[in-house]
């Protein structure tokens, strides 16, 4: 897992080419708007959560952000005890994102 700042965040998510962006927030926290065409789904239902990453392709790198970081961060480190080599974390979440959201 490597923790991102807001910029290397952004410029790798524009260069990588197997690049996908994970949401793991509510669908609530969801409404106010994603980044990208962010993959969702909800570290707060862990069932699902952890169905879902097993069902995620690991040779892909994960752009992973909440809110404020922590969760992501979490999550990421979920994922890498699965075998993903390649999780990164939004440092700071969506709540400092400067790029548009969807």
């Amino acid at each position: 897992m490597a923790d991102l700042s807001q910029e290397e965040w952004a410029i790798q998510i524009k260069e990588d080419i197997n690049c996908i962006i994970l949401d793991v927030r509510t669908l609530e926290e969801v409404e106010d708007g994603v980044i990208g065409d962010a993959l969702h789904h909800d570290i707060y239902n862990p069932q699902a959560f952890m169905q879902a990453l097993q069902e995620l392709d690991k040779s892909k790198s994960y752009y992973v952000y909440c809110r404020s970081g922590n969760r992501s961060g979490q999550a990421c480190a979920i994922m890498n005890s699965l075998g993903f080599a390649n999780a990164y974390n939004l440092k700071g979440g969506i709540v400092e994102w400067k790029g548009e959201l969807s």
